[in-house]
């Protein structure tokens, strides 16, 4: 089943103080690029995350946030400063022995000095966010892979359609083709017939002219191939595996096929047929271009 490249998700999970929130935006792109924004904190992670996502998502540009959220003020554990604290007793021991002061430096005055406790960042335990990494990043991804796997069908859909489409203008292709030298050779003749009269000419020679104008307007092997490289692109809608590039290729080479059926073309209706199938395959080279 084919997958387009573009896809959102949002997971979440939590566990004792933690919660922790990963989002995924997956947009169509050449190849395979992960971007991983994470805290400071978790940045040890950065290089899980993009393995896990790699190995799920093969192609597109795909962004990654993850966000860590304590729970009220778990954020915050205060730490103390120890050596300010030991310059303030000092100092404080200093005054009450040059000022003979008594009841001596008590725990509550040493604490209430400036910067001697200060709150900093909370390291959350490794295992918390381990398992709620694991379970927020796998709901994400699974609702990318559900929208890429829904895109995907209405990208098949709609080239399906196309391609009954061009089944059809080729058709009329090779209806159309074998009919051209004829109607050459009778407007040759009709020429010819024409002239003043006494001219002759070489039945002979208008033989070789019709059979020459037959090879070089002939699209038999084009139309050979087109259908060839139509029933590989279709092949690959069922491979479980990502196809979009052999599907750009494809495209690229029925291209090539119809630039070719239309440089060989000296018929108004055989043109106006390679036209229309240049201008299905633009279209499917357009859905292409979202396909993993």
């Amino acid at each position: 089943m084919i997958k387009s490249m573009t896809g959102y998700g949002k997971g979440q999970a939590t566990r004792n103080d933690i919660s922790l929130t990963v989002e995924v935006k997956s947009v169509n792109h050449r190849y395979g690029d992960v971007t991983v924004k994470v805290p400071r904190t978790l940045m040890v992670l950065e290089g899980e995350v993009r393995k896990q996502v790699g190995a799920r998502l093969k192609r597109g540009r795909i962004d990654v946030y993850i966000n860590l959220e304590f729970a009220s003020d778990a954020d915050k554990v205060p730490v103390l400063n120890r050596t300010l604290a030991e310059k303030y007793l000092e100092l404080l021991e200093g005054l009450e022995r040059s000022f003979e002061l008594s009841g001596g430096v008590t725990v509550q005055l040493l604490a209430t000095q400036k910067d001697v406790i200060i709150l900093k960042e909370a390291e959350p335990a490794v295992e918390d966010v381990r398992h709620c990494l694991e379970t927020a990043l796998d709901g994400a991804l699974n609702t990318v892979e559900s929208m890429r796997r829904a895109e995907g069908k209405a990208t098949r859909q709609d080239m399906e359609k196309r391609f009954g489409t061009l089944e059809k203008l080729l058709a009329d292709a090779a209806q159309r083709a074998p009919l051209i030298p004829q109607e050459w050779r009778l407007k040759l003749q009709e020429r010819l017939a024409r002239l003043e009269n006494g001219f002759e000419f070489d039945p002979q020679r208008v033989a070789q002219e019709v059979a020459l104008f037959a090879d070089r307007c002939d699209i038999s092997e084009e139309l050979t191939r087109f259908k060839s490289h139509l029933q590989q692109f279709a092949s690959l809608f069922d491979v479980d595996e990502p196809v979009g590039r052999q599907m750009d290729f494809l495209v690229q080479e029925l291209n090539r096929e119809a630039n070719t059926m239309g440089s060989k073309s000296n018929d108004v209706e055989l043109t106006r047929l390679v036209v229309a199938i240049k201008a299905e395959l633009e279209k499917i080279r357009e859905q292409v271009q979202n396909i993993e």
